[in-house]
This record gives C-alpha cells, sequence and structure tokens, in this order.
C-alpha cells in the first residue's frame, strides 16, 4: 500500500526581477517542507522572475539569471523535498513559460504552457512560445502527478490529454490577479472539465504588482471549483499542508478548517490596500503623501493607504485656498486624527497671489475661467512634489474612475503623483467603500478602529472648491446617472442606442461620450493603479488617444 503525498502549498509575494529575493523565498518555503515532512513543495508561476515580468522577459540576461536561479535551487532537491516551481524557460531559441519539477538534484520534468492568455491585461503570445508535444505526468511516490499552469485549466484541453496521460491529481502553479468577478469566472471555466473527476491543486501567487492585485486563494478540490477548499487564506502569505492519498486517488480530509473568500467590498477594499501597499514597499519608499482636501476622495485613499502602511507613513496635506470651507478644513483634520496620520496645513494662497500677478500682464482683457481654478490644483502638486522630492514620501493621488473617465482632473495638478487606489472605483463606488470602511475593520489593516471617515464627507454635495459655491453636478451629470453611462460607454462596450434604452437622455450620452474620448491623453498621463472591475484604464483599456469616433 503507497504512502499518502504530503505536500506542501507555499503561496507567497515575490518581486518582479528580483531573482535573488525570490530563490531565497524559494529556499525557505523548501526548508519549511523539509521541517514539516512534505514530500513536495509547490509555488506558483513564474516565481523565480515574478509576474507579470513584461518586456523584462525579452532580455537575455534576465531570463539566464532565472534559469541559473533554478539549477541552484534544484541541487536543493537532492535530499527531499521535490520543488515544483514556474519561470521563464529557453530552449533552442524560444521562451516558454514553464512549471519546473526539481527532484534528486535535478530538474526531472518541465511543462510549458499551452494556453497563452492574450487579452485583457495579459501579453503572453507577445513574450513567450506556446508548450507543445506529450503532457508532462510525473509518477511520484504512488501518484501519476500532472502538471498545467494557470491559462492551461481555464480550457479543457490541457486538463483532458493529462487525464489520458494517465494524470491522476493535477497540479496547477498560477499567477491568476483577482478582480471583483473572478470566482464566478474561474467556477465558469473550470467546470468545462470537471466531468473528468481529477482532483487538482490550484496554488496562486499573492501580492500587488502594478496596476495587479493577486489575492493568493490557493486551494485544493476533488471535484469541482465550487468545492473547493482554501488552503492559506485570502490576500495572505503562508503555507499549507495537504494529502493525496494515491490509493483512492482523492485529498484527504479537505472541509476541515478551509479558508473562505472575502466577498463584495471587504474584498475590494483589501485588493486597494494589496496594490497600494505593495507598490509602495517594493519600490521601497518610506511612506506616502496626500493631499487631504476634507473630500471623500482623498479621505477614503488616506484610509486605505493607513490601513496598508500604517498610520504613521501617511502624512496627509491640507493646502487650502480662498475657497476651501470651513466644513473641509474641520473634516481633513478629523479624518487624519482618526486615522492617526500626520496632519498639516499648507496655504496655498501666497502662491495662487504670485502667479496672479506673474500672469496679469498675459491675461489682461481675459475673464477668469478654468485657468485659475487649474492653477490652485497644480500648485498643490508642486506643493506635494517638494515634500516628496525632500522627505522620500511617495504622492499618492485621489482621483476615481468617474473622474478620469470624463477628464474632470487637473492634468500636472491632481493626476501629479506616483499611484492611485481609486484609480478603478467608481464615484459611486467610492461612497460604498466609505460606508463600508466605516463599519468594518478590513483583514489585515493596520488601524484597528471603526468610523474613520467623518460622516459629513460622505453626505456633503462632492465639490473641488475650486471656485465659489462649486459643486460637482455644475459640470456633470448626477453620479449614479453618470457611473451608469461610463460602465456602458467603458466597461461594457455598449453602443450608445443601447445606453439610450435604460432610459438615458441622449444628449447627456452623447457629451459623456465625447468627454471620454477627448480625455485619452490625460489618462495615458495618470498614475497606475488597482484594477477592481472587468475592464480598467491602463492594461485593459487600449484607446487611441487622436481619434475622431463618435457613435453617431
Amino acid at each position: 500500500m503507497s504512502k499518502n503525498l504530503e505536500i506542501l502549498v507555499a503561496q507567497l509575494n515575490p518581486v518582479v526581477g528580483d531573482i535573488q529575493g525570490n530563490l531565497a523565498l524559494a529556499r525557505e518555503a523548501h526548508a519549511e517542507a523539509k521541517a514539516r515532512g512534505a514530500d513536495l513543495v509547490a509555488l506558483s508561476e513564474h516565481f523565480m522572475l515574478g509576474y507579470p515580468a513584461e518586456d523584462l522577459v525579452l532580455k537575455p540576461a534576465a531570463v539566464e539569471l532565472s534559469m541559473a536561479a533554478i539549477q541552484r535551487l534544484a541541487r536543493d532537491s537532492a535530499d527531499g523535498p521535490a520543488i515544483l516551481i514556474g519561470a521563464p524557460w529557453r530552449e533552442d531559441g524560444a521562451l516558454y513559460n514553464s512549471a519546473l519539477w526539481l527532484e534528486a538534484g535535478r530538474i526531472r520534468a518541465r511543462h510549458d504552457k499551452r494556453e497563452l492568455p492574450n487579452y485583457g491585461v495579459f501579453d503572453e503570445k507577445r513574450h513567450y512560445t506556446a508548450g507543445c508535444g506529450p503532457s508532462v505526468v510525473v509518477d511520484f511516490l504512488g501518484a501519476r502527478i500532472g502538471l498545467a499552469i494557470c491559462e492551461d485549466i481555464w480550457f479543457d484541453r490541457v486538463p483532458r490529454a493529462a487525464k489520458a496521460a494517465g494524470a491522476e491529481l493535477l497540479l496547477v502553479p498560477n499567477a491568476s490577479p483577482w478582480r471583483r468577478a473572478i470566482q464566478a469566472e474561474r467556477a465558469a471555466a473550470f467546470d468545462r472539465w470537471s466531468d473528468l473527476g481529477l482532483p487538482y491543486l490550484f496554488v496562486n501567487q499573492m501580492g500587488g504588482q502594478d496596476e495587479l492585485v493577486f489575492d493568493g486563494a490557493s486551494y485544493a478540490t476533488n471535484s469541482t471549483h465550487g468545492e473547493r477548499c482554501g488552503l492559506v487564506g485570502q490576500f495572505a502569505t503562508g503555507y499549507a499542508n495537504v494529502t493525496f492519498d494515491p490509493s483512492t486517488k482523492q485529498f484527504v480530509g479537505l472541509g476541515n478548517g478551509c479558508a473562505a473568500d472575502l466577498e463584495g467590498w471587504a474584498a475590494e477594499y483589501r485588493a486597494a490596500m494589496q496594490g497600494l501597499g505593495d507598490y509602495v514597499r517594493k519600490n521601497r519608499f518610506p511612506g506616502v503623501v496626500l493631499g487631504m482636501s476634507g473630500g471623500i476622495d482623498s479621505a477614503i485613499t488616506a484610509a486605505i493607504a493607513a490601513d496598508a502602511l500604517g498610520p504613521d507613513k501617511v502624512w496627509c496635506v491640507m493646502m487650502p485656498s480662498k475657497y476651501t470651507s470651513s466644513d473641509s478644513l474641520e473634516d481633513a483634520k478629523a479624518c487624519a486624527e482618526a486615522l492617526g496620520s500626520t496632519y498639516d496645513t499648507i496655504n496655498i494662497a501666497p502662491g495662487v497671489g504670485a502667479l496672479d500677478q506673474m500672469l496679469a500682464p498675459s491675461f489682461a482683457g481675459k475673464a477668469a475661467d478654468t485657468t485659475e481654478e487649474n492653477i490652485q490644483s497644480r500648485l498643490r502638486a508642486v506643493t506635494l512634489m517638494a515634500l516628496s522630492n525632500k522627505f522620500g514620501h511617495m504622492v499618492v493621488t485621489t482621483g476615481n474612475k468617474s473622474e478620469m473617465a470624463v477628464g474632470y482632473a487637473t492634468l500636472y495638478g491632481d493626476m501629479c503623483g506616483g499611484y492611485n487606489a481609486l484609480k478603478d472605483f467608481y464615484k459611486t463606488e467610492v461612497f460604498e467603500l466609505a460606508k463600508w470602511r466605516n463599519e468594518n475593520v478590513p483583514p489585515g489593516a493596520l488601524v484597528d478602529s471603526k468610523h474613520v471617515i467623518p460622516e459629513r464627507i460622505i453626505t456633503k454635495p462632492p465639490s473641488a472648491e475650486l471656485r465659489e459655491d462649486q459643486k460637482d453636478e455644475d459640470s456633470l451629470p448626477p453620479y449614479p446617472v453618470l457611473d451608469d453611462i461610463l460602465r456602458g460607454l467603458v466597461d461594457l462596450e455598449e453602443d450608445v442606442d443601447d445606453i439610450l434604452a435604460r432610459g438615458h437622455d441622449a444628449a447627456t450620452v452623447r457629451r459623456i461620450e465625447h468627454l471620454v474620448y477627448i480625455a485619452e491623453y490625460k489618462r495615458r498621463q495618470a498614475p497606475p493603479g488597482v484594477k477592481v472591475g472587468g475592464k480598467n484604464f491602463g492594461r485593459d483599456r487600449r484607446y487611441p488617444i487622436t481619434n475622431r469616433f463618435r457613435d453617431d
């Protein structure tokens, strides 16, 4: 009778390009597996170089050093346990996204990814050659183990081929980014081959990488995605043991203490924390600085930053002008104090006066307009960038997806910064996120209190406060109307007629469509931000800047 196969799942947070650091993480996982008496340790897709490495994989030295690190790690497997790890691999002039099976001091087997995603945020056909040939099935301690990588199991070709080749268990290293519909999407895809009855282990990367967030959520299942057992948890790093019985061809003990996934606003807030937090940590900033306006966008951004990094690493700066209300001054300070973050005030009125004087001869005879409004926003950006240059903190911008969509933002003003946690949240979603945060402490948050955003910030009408009695609705439709139009135009790529069929005013829809197209040049210059929905501004959506198309 064969012994049970003990597998250690390593759900870790590699850094793109940090080959030595990622090798050290892999060695720590191998040591942990040995200490626990595991037979095999499984790590995620493209682990050694990090994912997505984008055009970094076109640099020969990056691939060569990654492959050399795999060879060194293989030697560590000489006296067990075995290792399954992802890395780029070059052979005969072709570059592959590969999963390497390391055993007895050598590379015993290699599976090259067959299904290369080339949609949304993925460009794998730009970088890799698709694998071919017979399915890779490894005989190991009485079990026949098939290998697949991420997108390979979004279709049924690779799983069915593995089953036909005799696989009794499928091991699947992943670098599968999180988004709000991800579990439903995975269930629909993976159930295409659930009739095989093939148990599989889904080992996913965790952590933020530029605009993408990976939630981990590694799991094991004996049947379908719907009956999965979460192992390490979501938005967490760590290890988990899982046992496979070769005699029954089933995982043993699933269903006991399975980690549940977060849902709704809890998941979206946690994703925003992870994306911003890892961007700051991995790029080695000492903290962040942001303009604290007394409005909802800066308040929720400050909360996300404080929860992710700790309140001591968040510097909130109120920069009032003559149009800043007393309510905004009070609310900004109250929010920063509730978070426990540093709060300072720097009045921009002297700078506005100086620029008015400088420009007066050139502007003679011209009425005041958005030019003067944008000067205020750009002075705030100059102020924040000066603080960033002097003290090293990264400037965080606070614009939301609604504003980015229609260009209701100042280029080189409030768009100036290194990262934007709200970039993929529409304004109506920002309000819901703030309400949720006031009633909950997110998992992993470094601020352990609720009600961190003053209620007046949530209830007062949104305003940029760049002129007297200004309200967002002076320039835009009410946000519920605007956001429904934008979801149709941006996320769903609907025709104007589809949007009009929902009862929207035709002139309003065509105006918003026009604003979306002409703001493309601004979005190209906006900082990166966390992807949470189906289509974010960035890698997901690539429209021409020069573009006369209108849906007439």
